[in-house]
């Protein structure tokens, strides 16, 4: 005869089984109630204006991959200007889901118009059918979810964006990608790399502020660089902006202290910035 204990054990052991058996197929029947559908993957994205490469916004089919393609229609409304804050690249209002794929995509093209006002412009994508007519558009209370994304475009200040940087060397052009330029009050700058083939490409990034005059004209303030030797080591110098084609001009004057005998020698070179 056995134990009570080990009766006791076995029975609420086969509970316990029965029990979870029952929650996995009650989790089961929960996991999708269907109908199969399509909706943006995101609901909000935020960028700002100076973001200068093409920004993808996707469209799902929340189902089973299909053999044909998807086609996806929508609507654009909100308060920013299309051919002015941004432009749609590919066919406006259709978005298509290739066979046996389960994303689709929207190209969308900000417009860097910065003016030194910083606000703020919304693009609302509104999804409105889909072919096959099988599938639901959004899902959810009045298919709301999912059926609606908001991009919020940042307007940014006059110089900020991401550049190319340019320097002469010898005989050459040394080119650097993907420097950004910042500021929090369109005035006073940061430039995230002046190191452009200086202390090589990989390792150093070395930052650099100046200052908008105004006028075209740019104004580099003496400071130290973590990124030279010496504590006496600075820079300095100045440069302008070009409204036309957006280029920066930089005139970098480097006074670096040498040893042995200890001088200091200053060096000058000049950069450029060009808008990618």
């Amino acid at each position: 005869m056995k134990p009570i204990k080990t009766i006791f054990a076995s029975v609420l052991g086969i509970g316990l089984t029965l029990l979870m058996f029952s929650c996995e197929e009650s989790d089961l029947r929960r996991t999708f109630d269907g109908p199969y559908h399509v909706r943006f993957t995101d609901t909000t994205l935020v960028f700002k204006e100076s973001y200068s490469k093409p920004i993808s916004i996707r469209v799902h089919n929340a189902g089973p991959q299909l053999d044909q393609p998807i086609t996806v229609t929508y609507t654009i409304g909100g308060t920013a200007r299309e051919g002015r804050d941004y432009r749609i690249e590919g066919t406006k209002g259709t978005v298509v889901i290739p066979a046996k794929q389960s994303f689709g995509e929207i190209k969308l093209q900000l417009i860097n118009n910065a003016n030194n006002i910083i606000e703020s412009q919304d693009i609302v994508f509104t999804l409105t059918g889909a072919q096959p007519s099988s599938l639901q558009v959004g899902f959810g209370s009045d298919n709301r979810i999912g059926r609606r994304m908001t991009f919020t475009i940042q307007d940014d200040c006059l110089l900020s964006g991401f550049y190319t940087g340019v320097r002469r060397a010898g005989q050459q052009n040394v080119t650097v990608p993907d420097i950004e330029i910042t500021s929090l009050d369109c005035k006073t700058y940061v430039l995230t790399n002046w190191n452009l083939g200086f202390f090589g490409f990989n390792a150093i990034k070395a930052q650099l502020r100046f200052v908008d005059n105004g006028d075209n004209s740019l104004t580099i303030p003496a400071q130290r660089s973590d990124d030279l030797a010496a504590p006496r080591d600075t820079i300095q110098g100045n440069g302008s902006w070009n409204p036309r084609d957006r280029r920066i001009t930089l005139n970098l004057r480097l006074k670096i202290q040498i040893p042995n005998p200890t001088r200091d020698t200053v060096i000058t070179q000049t950069l450029t910035y060009i808008p990618q």
